[in-house]
């Protein structure tokens, strides 16, 4: 079941209780407009709001227990990446550009690499060259990973990124190609609508690091962890990962300061070409 059919469910449970939207609203503490959107699949419901309409509904504990089942499942959704592989990576990244689209807010995790939305052409393709791709499948990959960084340059978008330190050393490209990309995440952090902070290593942290995760605004958290992708629209599960982003987002340095590590990490690799 997907959230429009979780959300006809609930209508035709109203509907068939004779009870009236507006009553049912102020009884699940939410808008008349808010309750609308869940009945018509527009608005994802957490399930919270399912526990909450289907208690104002007054319905049997056993429909309650399957719905309120159902809406935890619809909230999350993980998918292997053998699927994406499988189905092209490509149109997975034109999916994700969709919901950044939509964002007015995007906070970023990464223990892992470069965020997406920085990486240059050759760091992507060096990151890319050990999945076993085709060409083709590389150069629509490439195509569609650099397609969804013009979103940085959109009017009334914010984007925060929390990068650790070793993501930085890390060698997933030679030396040059791994300068050229640190001089992007400096020459990125000056945008107005960019924020990015580093976590330094003689840091000391609030917690492990774990994954890396997304948050777009506050209705979505996108987790990635080795085997799949984990998607979450659960309240409590988003509000568990701003909490995760903002206690290490206090452990980062940012401004000039950020800048001047990343600029002495560059130098690193520059200096190792000009000797090597």
């Amino acid at each position: 079941m997907n959230p429009t059919d979780l959300g006809k469910a609930l209508r035709e449970l109203r509907e068939a209780g004779g009870k009236q939207a507006k009553v049912v609203a102020r009884s699940a503490v939410m808008s008349p407009s808010k309750l609308s959107k869940i009945e018509n699949g527009v608005l994802p419901p957490s399930v919270i709001d399912v526990e909450r309409i289907l208690t104002a509904l007054e319905v049997p504990e056993e429909v309650k227990g399957r719905l309120t089942e159902v809406a935890r499942r619809v909230a999350t959704e993980v998918t292997a990446w053998r699927i994406y592989h499988r189905s092209g990576l490509h149109k997975h990244q034109d999916a994700i550009g969709a919901v950044e689209s939509r964002t007015s807010l995007m906070r970023l995790f990464q223990p892992s690499c470069v965020p997406g939305l920085l990486q240059t052409p050759e760091y992507v393709r060096g990151i890319l060259q050990g999945q076993e791709l085709t060409d083709d499948a590389l150069e629509k990959m490439l195509g569609a990973r650099l397609r969804r960084q013009e979103v940085l340059y959109e009017r009334g978008r914010r984007f925060r990124f929390l990068i650790t330190e070793s993501v930085l050393r890390w060698r997933l490209v030679p030396a040059p190609m791994m300068a050229a990309q640190l001089d992007r995440v400096v020459t990125m952090s000056r945008m107005p609508n960019i924020e990015i902070g580093v976590l330094p290593l003689s840091a000391r942290m609030p917690g492990l690091p774990t994954s890396s995760f997304a948050l777009f605004d506050t209705r979505l958290v996108i987790i990635e962890i080795p085997h799949a992708e984990v998607k979450t629209s659960e309240l409590r599960d988003i509000e568990l990962y701003v909490s995760k982003f903002n206690s290490f987002e206090l452990s980062a340095v940012h401004g000039e300061e950020m800048r001047h590590l990343v600029t002495r990490i560059r130098d690193d690799f520059l200096s190792e070409q000009e000797t090597g």
